[in-house]
């Protein structure tokens, strides 16, 4: 008797596929789709390469160039403004704080009044850069449109509008009481432009850490509990810095302020790298963006504690290492902004953070489809 020929195909399976791609091409690649579904069901995965023509032009996709070349995330728009933005708004927002109690408890009538110019200019600086930023001044009203508390972009809109309109208010106070002596009136928009200032300022020096922290880019929504934290120390230092620059390097309080402030940025930069989390925070750690946020870390950190903890005990050359604390701070806290900023495009460009991957290397099958394919050298027939 004849051998069943269904029983033979299902016998010799290989030997079936291989002269189905020799004889007929249809059958080829369904026998190629069949290959495929095995090798998945077998291995739960197919590592085969796909088949590429020499020399086209098609992108090739790896984890090393990603879906074709293109990021999953779109990279921040912020211009060069906002980390100045940051900056200032954060100094502004903290010596806000630092004048209200001063004048409250009467320790220091200088802070106080050195600092109702830092929040007034600072303010004004702050809302300029933002504008300069959006391109034009409708741009910064049309943000006052609507009132979103879940919205931390809108909150800092209406934040900083109160703050400018207080600490403006606040300073006018001051300067009508100068030239013309105080009265009730006076006294009233005094106190109360400078309690709101101070209530105000206080969300706004580390408001920006929420707000990139609630965002899409890796490396800043991994560390959403931090930023703000990390903001608000680094705004608080450097506001007691240019208070100390504007002739305050006689006042204890704001040594000690800024001691505390040093040792929660110290903290912080060693809590950064102590991370075990080499992928996410690797925009910190490695390139241009690294560095500076390196460099930020350690200006307003560990050099300026440990020289204003030097002044607590020298006579003479205690000023000279206060200041030397205070350009090393703002620098510090400057530098903070921008490398954190230049972080965040780092980390938008690395297209595995989105899909969570943590291997770098890449897989074997896929360095052939790496290398630089060989274009076939055809003859031409004569």
């Amino acid at each position: 008797m004849n051998a069943d020929p269904l029983n033979h195909e299902a016998a010799n399976p290989q030997e079936n596929l291989s002269a189905a791609r020799q004889n007929d091409p249809v059958r080829a690649t369904e026998s190629r789709l069949l290959e495929i579904r095995r090798e998945a069901e077998t291995k739960g995965k197919v590592e085969t390469i796909g088949v590429r023509p020499p020399g086209a032009p098609f992108p090739i996709a790896s984890p090393e160039t990603g879906y074709y070349g293109i990021h999953m995330l779109k990279e921040p728009q912020w211009t060069a403004e906002i980390p100045l933005y940051f900056f200032v708004g954060g100094a502004a927002g903290a010596a806000a704080t630092i004048g209200t109690i001063a004048d409250w408890t009467g320790f220091d009538e200088k802070v106080a009044r050195d600092a109702r110019w830092v929040t007034t200019l600072g303010a004004i600086a702050s809302s300029a850069l933002l504008i300069s930023d959006l391109g034009r001044p409708s741009r910064f009203l049309n943000m006052l449109r609507m009132f979103k508390p879940q919205s931390p972009m809108s909150m800092g809109a209406w934040t900083l509008a109160a703050f400018g309109t207080f600490s403006g208010a606040n300073l006018f106070a001051q300067l009508v009481q100068d030239r013309f002596g105080s009265n009730a009136v006076v006294s009233v928009l005094k106190n109360s432009s400078q309690a709101l200032t101070m209530l105000f300022g206080l969300p706004l020096h580390n408001y920006t850490g929420v707000l990139i922290g609630a965002t899409a880019i890796p490396v800043w929504n991994h560390n959403i509990r931090s930023l703000p934290i990390h903001f608000g120390t680094s705004g608080l230092e450097a506001g007691t810095s240019i208070l100390e620059l504007m002739g305050n390097l006689d006042s204890s309080a704001l040594n000690l302020i800024g001691i505390g402030s040093c040792a929660l940025e110290t903290y912080e930069g060693y809590h950064l790298e102590r991370k075990r989390d080499p992928v996410v925070n690797e925009p910190l750690k490695h390139g241009v963006s690294g560095w500076i946020t390196r460099a930020g870390g350690v200006l307003s950190g560990p050099v300026p504690l440990a020289l204003r903890l030097a002044a607590l005990v020298m006579g003479g050359r205690a000023k000279n290492l206060r200041r030397a604390a205070a350009w090393s701070g703002v620098a510090g806290s400057l530098l903070t902004r921008y490398g954190w900023v230049r972080a965040g495009h780092a980390s938008a460009r690395d297209y595995r953070l989105p899909l969570g991957m943590k291997d770098t290397k890449v897989p074997r099958s896929l360095e052939k489809l790496q290398s630089k394919p060989k274009v076939p050298q055809v003859k031409a027939a004569v």
